[in-house]
């Protein structure tokens, strides 16, 4: 078993891959965390690759996998967040999404009714998350900004 003075020692780990979660920027606080959580459950579910191993402490009890690499959150207009929604189609990149009707949904069968509901150049995102290639999902969130 490693100890923590031995991957001290490794060199940086570096990802070519990036994922990143871009969120309108006029809602709530609890909007944004509920959004942000939401999206990266789909990508944690359907793309095992992104997900690191299993952690545990000193004492031996053991935590769930968590995503072996940071997830960057940005923030753009309902504008911007349409034009990376075409563009990560464009290029078959994972994604997940989240539109204003789910705010009104209680539960997943409803959730999936209400995307389901509505055509893709009518749908009204709030957000929207993307994993794949670090210079594709750089051009899908183009124009978004960090989130503060």
């Amino acid at each position: 078993m490693s100890t923590a003075d031995d991957l001290h020692d490794l060199p940086p780990v570096r990802f070519d891959t990036k994922i990143a979660v871009l969120l309108r920027d006029d809602l709530e606080t609890w909007q944004r965390l509920n959004v942000t959580a939401f999206l990266v459950s789909g990508l944690g579910t359907e793309l095992p690759e992104v997900m690191g191993e299993p952690y545990a402490d000193a004492d031996q009890v053991a935590y769930l996998r968590m995503f072996r690499q940071p997830v960057l959150v940005f923030e753009g207009t309902k504008e911007t967040l349409r034009a990376a929604h075409t563009r990560a189609l464009s290029r078959a990149l994972p994604r997940s999404l989240f539109t204003a009707d789910l705010f009104t949904t209680g539960n997943d069968r409803d959730n999936r009714a209400a995307v389901r509901a509505v055509g893709t150049a009518d749908l009204d995102l709030v957000g929207l998350a993307v994993y794949g290639p670090r210079n594709a999902v750089d051009k899908v969130v183009k124009g978004a900004r960090m989130h503060p």
